[in-house]
């Protein structure tokens, strides 16, 4: 999927946000800059969340209330040297079936992961051009990118 603007890539994450009810895991794949705050944004505004989303690179997480009493957990692995410290915690966020779960450099927690899950892949191909790259790892993600698509 390609998107040219920043403004579709927060419409493409609200639409996903959207279809979620709860126990869902996105795994955002991309480099610095690629878009992975602004679509985790537009996944906030579709799950509810009326506070102002910001990027966990410091704080390694951040947690939101949403609608229909969901939760959603961003956590941001890049910065972290050792995630064992994170890993329990991660663990039972991904086990509750009213948290949604965004996931950057992910990579480290990779054992924690559930099998089926969102992986999202972002390029960038021009300065405000991103390929997406949407996988499906499982029955459950497969549906709902049935859904989305």
């Amino acid at each position: 999927m390609h998107v040219t603007s920043e403004q579709e890539m927060h419409d493409l994450g609200s639409r996903l946000g959207s279809l979620f009810v709860g126990g869902e895991v996105v795994e955002l794949v991309g480099d610095v800059g690629a878009g992975k705050t602004t679509f985790t944004k537009g996944l906030a505004q579709g799950l509810g969340v009326s506070e102002s989303v910001q990027s966990p690179s410091f704080t390694i997480s951040r947690v939101y209330d949403g609608r229909d009493d969901l939760r959603l957990e961003h956590y941001d692995f890049y910065r972290l040297s050792d995630p064992g410290i994170m890993k329990d915690e991660l663990a039972e966020s991904v086990a509750d079936d009213k948290t949604v779960v965004v996931i950057e450099w992910g990579g480290s927690v990779s054992d924690i992961l559930p099998a089926d899950r969102l992986v999202i892949g972002i390029s960038s191909p021009g300065e405000f051009e991103r390929d997406v790259k949407l996988r499906a790892t499982g029955d459950r993600s497969q549906a709902i990118l049935k859904e989305l698509l």
